[in-house]
């Protein structure tokens, strides 16, 4: 999924509403037979390509379209189009016995001989897929009979099984729907095996997708799921009062999908019930060590500040506490996250300390700090569609200004904040983490790789001692090595305080009182559509 697969982050706001019933006698049956068969979600973008073994398409689109051999579950990784998996004990061979009779939408069927041509398919694309480090871990495919299949590895790699539960890339498309034996230069049609399969699509205006009614797990209940392109914000709050759509999911990164307030409101009819997901990911503000032009290069300015973020105010006025206080990088609820890191508290009297210490004066009382000539002036970029970034901003301008800090304020669309990322042309820029499926091991490795956090990372003393232990740690066939790894990598960063944790940001779902089975994936991208229905 490349974020920018580079790129990012505010939380994904769900909100979903009962479309409002109109008439009288046979009208009403209608309109509730309408409820049942179909959700109308807003998406702020179109849902684009559809083809998973590339990036423009929606991941909460193609995740209902197409499925992987395993999928991550707060319960660890489980069955998908794998019945059972057996790893070698070199960690290097992983074989799969795979479901029998589960067919494609368009009726091939999916077999192991699929599967070795979609992964293999990826693999001939391996560059564009460099931010999954399974594409260059990956040696061959082997089929070994009809629903058995073998991957061989180069070397070992924990994560396999966690990259391969991911959106894309290594999902399987029909073999019909290859040009030439390939995927990476567009693809004829968009047959998965997932629960549902697009029906018809109109550019910037919606997608419609059919329940699947062959589907190996079940036919889902709620037949017809529609896709409705809208402007993020006040256009989305009136659509959804207005009737023209009864759910919305923002699948788009960065963009504020309704006022929490507006979303409070609805709740408070009486009518919705709300629902939150645990910790999803987290929000931050990234520091470009390398850049040695500015004055973030210095870890006692990237820890003034971090103790000048007031993360209780985001909290509690700009997230209605929708998202909560973020100490550190990752929440305590992933994996390998909990290693007992010193918090830093927001305390402006600490942080100016830190600035007067590290030689940033303001001498006769100048409103701004200096240091050999140069003044203490940040640059600080904000995805523009997301209205609570800009805020945060600004209450950050604000405190930062108590302790002669000078924060400019830059707002841009999240593609040229990505590129910013990727090319070192930043001082400091909001972002995310990946998320709790992706985490620790995506958003670590990317501390590695150029097109995301390599210039974040590499201005610091222990760069190479970093990059060292990540390489470490995703090769460690042992539990308790890989631990103290992560442990190590973590309290590197949080000691350079390149990533500056805001809030940790959590999926909220508001709810007629009569659709049950919401549950949350172990992703904000997406949602278990086909587990939904009315009582």
């Amino acid at each position: 999924m490349k974020r920018n697969k580079a790129a990012v982050l505010l939380t994904f706001l769900l909100v979903i509403v009962l479309l409002a019933g109109c008439g009288k006698g046979n009208n009403n049956k209608k309109v509730a037979e309408k409820q049942v068969l179909e959700l109308v979600y807003a998406t702020a973008k179109d849902v684009n390509d559809m083809n998973p073994h590339l990036y423009p398409g929606s991941l909460a689109a193609q995740g209902i379209v197409y499925e992987s051999l395993v999928e991550n579950t707060p319960e660890g990784i489980k069955p998908q189009l794998a019945e059972s998996w057996n790893i070698s004990e070199d960690g290097k061979v992983y074989t799969f016995q795979l479901r029998k009779n589960v067919k494609f939408h368009d009726g091939e069927p999916f077999n192991a001989e699929a599967v070795k041509l979609n992964i293999e398919a990826v693999q001939r694309n391996a560059a564009k897929h460099a931010w999954i480090k399974l594409s260059s871990k990956l040696d061959n495919v082997v089929v070994i009979d009809e629903h058995t299949v073998q991957l061989k590895l180069k070397e070992p790699y924990y994560p396999t099984l966690l990259e391969l539960s991911m959106t894309r890339p290594y999902v399987f498309l029909s073999p019909k729907d290859f040009l030439n034996g390939e995927t990476k230069d567009g693809v004829a049609g968009y047959n998965g095996t997932g629960p549902y399969k697009l029906d018809e699509q109109v550019t910037e205006q919606f997608a419609r997708f059919a329940a699947n009614e062959k589907y190996w797990n079940g036919a889902p209940l709620v037949k017809t799921i529609t896709a409705k392109v809208l402007p993020a914000g006040e256009t989305t709050l009136l659509a959804l009062q207005k009737g023209e759509v009864n759910f919305v999911f923002t699948d788009d990164r960065g963009t504020d999908s309704i006022d929490v307030d507006a979303m409070q409101r609805l709740a408070d009819s009486g009518d919705y019930q709300i629902v939150r997901s645990k910790s999803m990911n987290t929000k931050m503000i990234v520091a470009n060590s390398s850049n040695t032009a500015s004055p973030v290069s210095e870890k006692a300015v990237r820890e003034a500040i971090w103790q000048s973020i007031d993360r209780e105010t985001i909290s509690r006025t700009i997230f209605n506490e929708t998202e909560t206080p973020a100490e550190t990088l990752f929440s305590l609820n992933v994996n390998y996250a909990d290693v007992g890191l010193q918090k830093r508290d927001y305390n402006l009297e600490a942080a100016a300390k830190l600035l007067e210490d590290a030689g940033w004066t303001n001498d006769g009382g100048a409103a701004v700090r200096t240091k050999d000539g140069r003044q203490l002036s940040i640059k600080l970029y904000y995805d523009v569609n997301a209205a609570s970034q800009k805020t945060q901003a600004e209450l950050l301008q604000s405190e930062t200004t108590k302790i002669g800090m000078k924060l400019e304020l830059v707002g841009e669309e999240s593609p040229a904040i990505a590129n910013r990322r990727s090319t070192g042309d930043y001082e400091l820029l909001f972002n995310q983490t990946w998320g709790l499926a992706y985490d620790p091991q995506s958003t670590i490795t990317a501390f590695a790789t150029e097109s995301a956090y390599r210039f974040t990372t590499s201005g610091i003393p222990q760069a190479e001692e970093l990059y060292r232990k990540i390489e470490a740690v995703m090769v460690s066939t042992d539990e308790e090595t890989r631990k103290a790894l992560y442990k190590d990598i973590l309290t590197i960063v949080h000691d350079e305080a390149v990533f500056i944790p805001i809030t940790n940001g959590s999926v909220t779902i508001v709810a007629p009182s009569d659709l049950q089975g919401i549950s949350f994936k172990q992703t904000q991208y997406e949602l278990p559509f086909e587990q939904m229905r009315f009582e």
